[in-house]
């Protein structure tokens, strides 16, 4: 199996009705987010079975996919490279990480960035230095500021909370809806496993915390608590 011939798999797939709901919720007009993007209107659960199905492909295939200018071939690329990472010698491992790293401009939406980031970036990330998250924070590129946090949520599900707090101090400040929505809800995530951790660093920092990144780390508390946040009265 080849990238072509999975590209035409694909279009024979294509739904114009699905596509065009998924180029509005994808923001994909002039001046958003996912300005230009191209949809063939292929829901997630379908990609996840294909990606299935061709996760012998090699890796470099995959990237054919990812490089495509079309939305679901790159999410099928991701998809299947997630299968094959854990599975891989260290030495894929690594490969699989370089080239994840070197073709950011094609991983360019928010389910893009969420369907892979902790499964390649965090885990490879695990035992080595972290350093990498704190230059992706520091981007220009949106998408790699998000990377930098969803990362993250591999050493959260690992009970590993300081760099998610680090790379969440670096992006206080962000301008970006996208990156305010990442960074609440990992902090959410930590406060599952660790209510008074996430509460330290709220207390340090939510008044001056974008609101809509207060609004997601927030969203489970109790009512009361969650006004007081709101109200700057805690």
């Amino acid at each position: 199996m080849d990238a072509r011939t999975i590209q035409s798999k694909l279009k024979g797939l294509a739904n114009k009705k699905n596509a065009e709901i998924a180029q509005r919720f994808f923001k994909t007009g002039p001046g958003e987010y996912g300005e230009g993007d191209i949809f063939l209107g292929i829901r997630v659960p379908v990609l996840r079975k294909l990606a299935k199905e061709y996760q012998t492909i090699t890796v470099k295939e995959a990237e054919h996919l990812l490089k495509s200018s079309i939305h679901e071939e790159r999410l099928l690329a991701l998809f299947i490279l997630i299968r094959i990472y854990p599975k891989a010698e260290e030495i894929i491992k690594k490969a699989i990480y370089e080239l994840y790293l070197n073709n950011t401009k094609f991983i360019n939406n928010w389910d893009l960035v969420d369907s892979s980031a902790e499964y390649i970036v965090g885990d490879f990330l695990l035992d080595k230095g972290k350093n990498l998250l704190y230059q992706l924070a520091r981007s220009k590129n949106l998408w790699e500021r998000r990377i930098s946090i969803m990362s993250t949520f591999c050493f959260i599900k690992r009970r590993q909370y300081s760099e998610t707090l680090k790379v969440a101090k670096a992006l206080l400040n962000d301008k970006e809806d996208l990156i305010h929505k990442a960074v609440g809800w990992m902090l959410r995530e930590i406060g599952k496993r660790d209510l008074s951790l996430e509460e330290e660093f709220l207390k340090a920092h939510y008044k001056g915390m974008p609101r809509t990144m207060l609004r997601y780390a927030i969203e489970k508390f109790p009512e009361t608590k969650r006004q007081g946040y709101l109200k700057g009265k805690i």
